[in-house]
């Protein structure tokens, strides 16, 4: 139990998730940029910022994520790519968690959750 100066008190934090510490807001600003930047589509539309949870295939991601990886690679190494570091690692970001998310909303369907 935590008591603070107010007198107010709350339960530990023990065990739990720390979020705030487990994140970066100049992470979380990078990627939310990334992610508004490519919500343009080809036909000029823009696509709800969740379109992705919709479904979208996990080799899609698997093949995408390898791209650009190779793109994070080549600027580690010194070398230029397409987009530049910071747009591969986002890229890179947003792969692991639509790959995560399918895998997890498989794992809920067989625990018919």
């Amino acid at each position: 139990m935590r008591q603070f100066d107010t007198g107010a008190t709350r339960d530990s934090e023990e065990g739990k998730n720390d979020y705030e510490g487990f994140y970066d807001p100049l992470v979380v600003e990078a990627f939310g940029n990334y992610m508004t930047k490519h919500r343009k589509q080809a036909d000029g539309q823009l696509r709800d910022s969740d379109n992705w949870k919709k479904g979208i295939p996990k080799d899609a991601y698997m093949k995408s994520a390898w791209r650009h990886f190779l793109d994070v690679w080549m600027e580690h190494r010194g070398c230029k790519s397409k987009d530049g570091i910071e747009e591969a690692l986002m890229a890179l970001l947003f792969n692991i968690m639509g790959y995560t998310y399918e895998l997890l909303k498989e794992k809920t369907k067989d625990k018919n959750v």
